[in-house]
């Protein structure tokens, strides 16, 4: 794998961002791309390396991005079946592609996910007991006392859990709730945690984020010693995660990319369905990004998207043809 590869997958695991590993691992010419050529796609669609021209890429950073939500890997067969030279074997994804430079790749995307992270406030028993705990899940686990803590230490996709115990507890929860955790929790009793959340309720923190903050931390197991408070914590952050209630969390109130206007994609077209910020080319069916890149071109009022400069110049060519598919361009 190419050096420059390999950092920046590092990279991205050290700051917890999930990612998708996209390897050719079969092609056939003509094609722009080599047999074991290799690319990280982040969840935003941005590229590090090469897995192929115009007409591949844009369908392999779709596929890459359902891979990284559904955390499934797929093996790609970009191209045609007959292409192929053999049946095709099942669980293989194949997505027709139209440019005819391109040939035809099989590409196997599978998806990086980084350990969770955990941020740890207070240094209680409770809480090396909890540390100690995750550590053993290899959980990325940050053990940080109350007054050393800040909100640039947790992130939407941290969760946190507040153990001070009575020693700036409302600091360190104000601190917490403005870094919009995945999760955040309070160690303490329902009484106590009222208290807390009226506090800063009275000092203008939003109520919607107020909320969010789970008191007492963790499954109600009843009256427990800290190391049983610190197992029923856990227990509660994995069942969180198993169910997906904290990767939606850590994207709530995130901003979806805007839908160009006038793009209806096609339901049933080759590349599959369009999502926010992508539109279908109406001559091969590829999903593909509705932005300059995607060599846009206004028909009739509506703003049509296309795979390459190929493509488009069909399209301007034979408009009626292509126009009366439904993507409506």
């Amino acid at each position: 794998m190419d050096v420059d590869i390999l950092k920046q997958a590092a990279e991205l695991e050290r700051l917890g961002q999930a990612f998708a590993l996209a390897t050719v691992v079969w092609r056939q010419g003509p094609s722009s791309s080599q047999q074991g050529a290799r690319a990280i796609i982040t969840a935003g669609g941005e590229v590090h390396g090469w897995i192929g021209g115009a007409c591949a890429e844009p369908v392999v950073i779709h596929e890459a991005q359902r891979v990284i939500t559904d955390g499934t890997p797929r093996l790609l067969l970009l191209g045609s079946p007959d292409q192929f030279g053999a049946p095709v074997p099942d669980g293989m994804t194949v997505v027709p592609i139209s440019c005819q430079s391109e040939g035809a790749l099989e590409v196997y995307v599978e998806p990086v996910v980084p350990a969770p992270h955990l941020v740890i406030v207070g240094r209680s028993p409770m809480a090396h007991t909890l540390a100690g705990l995750a550590r053993v899940l290899d959980w990325r686990t940050e053990l940080v006392a109350g007054e050393d803590f800040t909100s640039a230490q947790a992130g939407p996709r941290s969760m946190v859990v507040v153990a001070t115990q009575g020693h700036g507890d409302e600091e360190a929860v104000e601190r917490a709730v403005a870094a919009r955790p995945a999760y955040l929790g309070l160690v303490g009793s329902s009484r106590r945690g009222a208290a807390v959340l009226g506090y800063l309720a009275d000092r203008g923190l939003p109520a919607g984020q107020l909320d969010r903050v789970r008191v007492p931390a963790g499954l109600d197991l009843g009256r427990t010693t800290h190391r049983e408070i610190a197992v029923a914590i856990l227990a509660e952050l994995v069942q969180l995660r198993a169910s997906g209630a904290l990767a939606a969390a850590g994207t709530a109130g995130g901003t979806a990319a805007p839908v160009s206007a006038g793009i209806t994609p096609a339901p049933d077209a080759p590349g599959g369905r369009a999502e926010p910020g992508e539109a279908i080319d109406p001559v091969c069916g590829m999903t593909v990004a509705a932005t300059a890149a995607g060599h846009p071109l206004d028909h009739d009022g509506v703003i049509c998207y296309f795979c390459g400069p190929g493509c488009r110049r069909k399209f301007e060519l034979d408009p009626v043809t292509y126009a009366t598919r439904e993507t409506r361009c």
